[in-house]
């Protein structure tokens, strides 16, 4: 897999996948997207890989959004290719099947938010800055931002963000809910790893399904997911995982997961 804008690095059961245009502040070009979309392609079918860690190159910037200089002259054809891709890479976050963490060094602007609201969890630096900023250029949030966004922060904040184009500090948006954590800007990869550390240790099929189920029963009426939920406990309940898991804990030991 050649990759000239995604540094991708797996260790010790984690896949950290870093965006790395930091000239452009991270923006996403069709190509940097693209090679995204082949590195989640490759976690999905790694079993050693148990949690994703995505974040920027750079002091500056997780990601500024859209490369806005390639817009220019960008004619209907190349537009749609590249809000197609974005749609595509923002599913393919939010479908893997393994938990994804949005380690948010600086900017997350536009179509930079939308990525790091497809993600699991979202932990910032204090130095962070977030935003649906497309009004701004007389755009519209169109990866997702303006239903992903709404879900997470409720209506009226979604659309004081998407109207406005306003950007945020980190300690506002962890105060809407628009990120889980803030901790100082040295500290961010620390706090990332040593959370996607914790979520490797756990039974990967139990993790898969029950990411399965939040994700999807909030789609959906109550009584259907817990219809769903019910299914999936069975599902889990049948796995080689929770006989290690039984065992491991009368034995007062550490499971070994098979991932089956």
């Amino acid at each position: 897999m050649e990759l000239k804008n995604v540094i991708y690095e797996k260790n010790e059961g984690i896949a950290t996948i870093t965006l790395n245009r930091p000239d452009a502040l991270n923006a996403f070009s069709i190509e940097l997207i693209n090679e995204l979309l082949q590195c989640i392609d490759d976690v999905s079918r790694d079993e050693t890989i148990r949690a994703v860690i995505l974040t920027g190159a750079g002091e500056k910037a997780f990601s500024a959004g859209a490369d806005i200089k390639a817009m220019i002259g960008m004619n209907a054809l190349k537009a749609r290719e590249l809000s197609t891709n974005g749609y595509r890479l923002c599913k393919a976050l939010e479908k893997l099947e393994k938990p994804v963490i949005a380690a948010i060094n600086g900017f997350a602007l536009g179509g930079g938010c939308e990525v790091a609201l497809s993600c699991d969890f979202r932990i910032a630096s204090e130095k962070a800055r977030l935003g649906q900023t497309e009004i701004n250029i007389g755009l519209i949030p169109g990866w997702g931002g303006t239903q992903r966004l709404t879900r997470l922060v409720g209506k009226a904040k979604a659309k004081e963000l998407v109207f406005t184009g306003k950007i945020i500090d980190a300690k506002t948006a962890e105060q809407i809910g628009l990120v889980d954590m803030v901790v100082p800007h040295e500290q961010l990869m620390t706090t990332a790893r040593q959370f996607a550390l914790e979520l490797a240790s756990k039974a990967p099929v139990a993790l898969k399904v029950a990411k399965t189920l939040i994700d999807n029963g909030l789609e959906t009426d109550l009584e259907t997911a817990l219809a769903l939920e019910r299914e999936g406990f069975g599902i889990v309940a049948s796995s080689e995982d929770l006989q290690e898991g039984v065992k491991a804990f009368t034995e007062k030991r550490k499971p070994t997961w098979k991932g089956r």
